[in-house]
């Protein structure tokens, strides 16, 4: 049985190298830059009888780590931790990990996006972009950050601005934007909802982003929940540190928020 085991573990492992090294050494062009791997396995729950997919490898590795391995020479385990990789600590009975991009990266929510900051002025006031804009604006920056970005529908879009994917190994996911131009304090409902969205979506994490600020019901409902708010001042110190624009944000006296 220990046999069969370690078989099982080194044929899933094998495998992932192998596809890894198929793809970069393929790309004779240097066109891809970045892998990111999933391997999934169709079987049936014995405990309950029915179909399931459990992902017992994920991975993410660059042209330059890639570059940096003599692949005729290593051990594949070792090799795939040293990339970061996540195995399933008992493969041959299921143990699922969670995938580091879990590639629902097509949906019909979500539309191109527009590239707001190349196109802003020097000192520009974040209260005069249109909603869309403003959404657009978000969906840059997080990719400025690093992030990859998908721009959703004006509309019917279940409460979300944008959806970004953190490559990150183990702390990285699924993340969930909301974007909100106000000029009073966004009330906790708003981030009720963000939270429904994330348990719904299946994300790991939700972001809240607002020309304004957040009160203590808001802030005492995010504690020890993967949700982040981002007010106002946060948001110009990430566009100043990441896309070099120092931004304003000005409301004319008789500015009404959107209604919840």
């Amino acid at each position: 049985m220990a046999q069969i085991r370690a078989l099982y573990e080194s044929i899933v492992v094998q495998m992932a190298l192998r596809t890894i090294v198929g793809i970069f050494a393929s790309d004779a062009s240097g066109i891809v830059d970045s892998l990111v791997t999933n391997f999934y396995v169709d079987t049936v729950d014995p405990a309950t009888g029915k179909p399931v997919r459990p992902c017992l490898l994920t991975v993410r590795v660059t042209r330059n780590m890639f570059d940096e391995v003599d692949f005729s020479r290593v051990e594949p385990f070792a090799c795939l931790k040293s990339f970061g990789a996540q195995i399933s600590r008992s493969p041959q009975e299921l143990l699922p990990v969670r995938p580091i991009v879990d590639f629902d990266m097509v949906d019909p929510r979500f539309v191109d996006k527009p590239q707001i900051l190349a196109g802003l002025e020097s000192r520009p006031n974040l209260a005069e972009l249109s909603p869309s804009d403003f959404e657009a604006l978000i969906t840059n920056l997080f990719e400025k950050m690093g992030l990859e970005t998908r721009l959703t529908q004006a509309s019917r879009d279940g409460g979300v601005d944008c959806v970004a994917w953190d490559m990150r190994p183990i702390v990285g996911g699924k993340v969930i934007v909301q974007a909100k131009r106000y000029r009073n304090t966004v009330g906790v409902s708003a981030v009720r909802d963000l939270y429904g969205t994330v348990m719904n979506e299946g994300a790991a994490k939700g972001i809240l982003v607002a020309t304004s600020g957040y009160g203590k019901a808001a802030y005492d409902f995010v504690r020890n929940k993967p949700l982040e708010l981002l007010s106002g001042s946060h948001l110009l110190h990430l566009l100043e540190e990441h896309a070099g624009i120092k931004a304003r944000i000005e409301f004319p006296e008789d500015w009404e928020d959107p209604r919840p």
